[in-house]
């Protein structure tokens, strides 16, 4: 069950997002906010010592770990799937690209086991030092009322979920423009390229707008032509062996991670359905130019780039074979050349104030590319 609470200790949300949605039996108090804060930022919980949660969600690169192509864990050990920003996942239905995990609570647990993110073998090295450090057995006795065998990872993952939920941004210059009617907060361009968003790009159609806020996702899955057509002739066998494995146990969440065949198998290797083949999670366009490269697998590189894979009907380069289980939506575009540049400005005014600084340092680094296993 959710309920509906202002943003933070704020009376309202940031201009263009909704009330933000908390769970009935996680309600946000500044005590509990600060220690998931520092739960989320905390090292030693990652057998190296040197891995966080804030390691592939850093507040400096946009709660990302742009520009990277593929996250990297302990060891530099690197995993089959693009960090999806922090930012906003308070209002997502589900987590991971392939929504695996149902909340931001669920998923909090996960890197922390993970072989190729903090690399734990369970959960008991977590529950040793927040039993033992003074400053957290403190804490978890103020926010839940429990110290001692009785502080479990249920209380680790609410902690680090509540502190998850309040970063929220919004307030971008679309936003001013769209939904404050500050005139001159875009650029013409921008303003031409919204047109294309809502009428020739068909973008609306996945990256949704509301009439009063737009979360630019409309939290679903889909098959965009994007590292299964890579693989596409091996699907067949890959699909009955995942299966096969899944029936002997296999977990999910490492085998996605760890073999760079079975994550293409995208919302298939969670639901078993065929038609959810290759699809993923619609990302949120807010912070976009903050957030480089993109697509779950990190595959392209540049707004420009991802403009042109749908121009092209869902394949890169452009004469490539489109896969058989692409989404029917996803068609050629036939957009003009200052269509896609007008469109890519409007993407570019997506960006809250707080992380322009971000967008603008990615845009004149440029990603850097990084082996995937």
């Amino acid at each position: 069950m959710l309920i509906v609470a202002p943003f933070a200790a704020a009376q309202a949300p940031p201009l263009g997002l909704p009330p933000l949605p908390i769970p009935a039996d996680n309600p946000q108090t500044p005590a509990k906010i600060a220690l998931g804060d520092k739960l989320f930022h905390d090292t030693r919980f990652s057998s190296t010592g040197k891995v966080s949660c804030s390691t592939c969600h850093d507040k400096a690169k946009a709660f990302t770990d742009s520009p990277l192509v593929t996250s990297e864990g302990i060891d530099k050990l690197t995993g089959s799937r693009n960090a999806p920003t922090v930012i906003n996942s308070a209002y997502f239905p589900m987590m991971f690209w392939d929504g695996r995990s149902p909340t931001l609570e669920d998923q909090a647990q996960h890197p922390m086991i993970n072989p190729v993110e903090m690399g734990l073998k369970d959960h008991q090295p977590v529950l040793a030092i927040v039993r033992s450090d003074p400053a957290y057995v403190k804490a978890f006795k103020e926010v839940f009322g429990v110290e001692g065998d009785k502080l479990a990872m249920t209380q680790v993952q609410q902690a680090i979920a509540a502190f998850e939920r309040t970063v929220v941004a919004g307030n971008s210059p679309f936003d001013r423009w769209h939904f404050g009617g500050e005139a001159n907060a875009v650029s013409d361009a921008a303003k031409r390229g919204f047109t294309v968003f809502l009428e020739n790009g068909r973008c609306v159609s996945c990256h949704t707008v509301e009439q009063n806020f737009a979360l630019f996702t409309d939290g679903r899955f889909h098959n965009i032509g994007v590292g299964i057509n890579g693989v596409q002739a091996d699907i067949p066998r890959l699909a009955q062996a995942f299966l096969q494995a899944k029936g002997r146990g296999i977990d999910v969440d490492k085998a996605v991670l760890t073999d760079k065949k079975s994550s293409e198998l995208g919302r298939f290797a969670v639901t078993d359905t065929l038609d959810e083949m290759g699809s993923f999670k619609t990302s949120t366009l807010r912070n976009i130019a903050a957030t480089a490269p993109y697509m779950h697998d990190g595959s392209l590189k540049t707004l420009r780039d991802v403009v042109d894979h749908y121009n092209n009907g869902g394949v890169t380069p452009k004469d490539a074979p489109v896969n058989d289980y692409l989404s029917g939506g996803i068609r050629p575009l036939n957009l003009t050349n200052e269509e896609i540049d007008d469109l890519v400005a409007f993407l570019e005014t997506l960006t809250s104030p707080e992380f322009a600084a971000q967008a603008k340092a990615l845009n004149a680094s440029g990603p850097k590319a990084v082996q995937t296993r």
